[in-house]
């Protein structure tokens, strides 16, 4: 098992409201989400079509699709 370290993130309540229920909805961690993000930003992969957020999440949700992804960000930037 790999071993995991606390990190400690100010993020306003909205954001973390929404971020639960994304999570809740694929059925993974806010945890989860977090570290795929951070890995994304830490390794960038290869120039593919896909943004790298999607890519790292890629496995670790359910049901991963480009248009989720499109929907979350204009959400997320209204």
């Amino acid at each position: 098992m790999m071993s995991m370290s606390k990190l400690t993130l100010s993020v306003p309540p909205e954001v973390v409201a929404r971020a639960k229920r994304y999570a809740k909805e694929r059925g993974v961690s806010i945890s989860e989400l977090v570290a795929a993000y951070l890995s994304a930003v830490a390794n960038p992969p290869e120039s593919t079509d896909e943004p790298p957020v999607l890519r790292a999440l890629r496995g670790t949700l359910k049901k991963a699709k480009i248009e989720d992804y499109h929907r979350h960000l204009a959400e997320k930037y209204r």
